[in-house]
């Protein structure tokens, strides 16, 4: 063999060997682990690789979409609505999704952040179409989770999932916001009047209760004086029962003394006239009382 045979053959042999180095390194993809890639043969779609080594055929297969799965999150999106008592509020929401299958997300849509936003809009606008505006601010979270669902059902068939949806911001317009304020500051005043007029309510049922209480204690008094009366009464009945009339004359007696202490009594000089009739009871009386002694 010359050395032009020698010469041929090895260039021959480093052709083939740089033919298989190329197609291993065209056989051989390694996938990262936050991606996945489509294969595609003739322009169809042959397979989806997933995160580490894996193997194609070189020249007929090829790396056509590179699709990450990691979770992405769209641009706020401030779209308008009107609720069922048709006030028209200005919502602010943001969506988080990730690639699922990603044969499906780059076949059957172009677009797959604007289709979600669009498909958010519409699905915002329609439940907080079905809810007053007191309603929506009270129930954000149901409200949030229904869009969730709703928007979960939808781009199932473009291989995503939606991970998070929020309504992050409820706005209303100046018109309405006036109005607003102007009927919370009437039902303020509402309310204070209520409160005053409730006040003077409360203090007339006192004062009512007041006066009651003391007609009660009075009355009371004077039944708890009467008792009083009738005992002494009863007791005089009694005595004068079992001892007799001499006991009533004393009784009689008794107060015809304390009477006339009592008219004794005063300031200054005076003359007190009793008449002889007088003197004669009063004589009576003390003898009695000088008896009872």
């Amino acid at each position: 063999m010359d050395g032009q045979d020698f010469i041929g053959w090895n260039a021959v042999y480093l052709a083939i060997a740089a033919f298989i180095i190329l197609c291993i390194f065209l056989g051989v993809r390694i996938v990262p682990q936050s991606d996945k890639h489509v294969v595609e043969r003739f322009g169809r779609l042959k397979a989806v690789l997933g995160p580490g080594i894996n193997f194609v055929v070189p020249f007929l297969d090829r790396i056509a979409h590179k699709v990450s799965v990691l979770e992405r999150q769209l641009p706020n999106a401030s779209q308008d609505a009107i609720t069922a008592d048709n006030v028209l509020v200005k919502v602010e929401t943001s969506v988080f999704y990730r690639v699922t299958e990603p044969e499906k997300t780059v076949y059957r849509i172009r677009d797959i952040d604007g289709a979600i936003a669009t498909t958010v809009a519409g699905i915002v606008r329609s439940e907080i179409g079905k809810l007053e505006l007191d309603q929506v601010q009270s129930n954000r979270a149901q409200l949030i989770e229904r869009v969730r669902e709703q928007v979960a059902m939808m781009v199932d068939d473009w291989g995503v999932e939606v991970t998070r949806a929020e309504i992050l911001d409820v706005n209303l317009d100046e018109a309405t916001r006036a109005a607003m304020l102007q009927q919370l500051n009437a039902e303020r005043a509402r309310r204070a009047q209520v409160m005053e007029a409730e006040g003077k309510k409360r203090a007339v049922e006192l004062q009512a209760d007041a006066e009651l209480y003391a007609a009660e204690q009075q009355a009371k008094a004077k039944r708890i004086t009467a008792d009083a009366e009738a005992y002494a009464t009863g007791v005089i009945a009694e005595t004068i029962k079992e001892s007799g009339l001499e006991a009533a004359q004393y009784q009689v007696a008794l107060k015809q003394v304390e009477a006339l202490q009592a008219v004794a009594v005063g300031q200054g000089k005076q003359t007190i006239l009793i008449p002889t009739a007088a003197l004669d009871v009063f004589g009576d009386a003390f003898k009695l009382l000088k008896g009872k002694g």
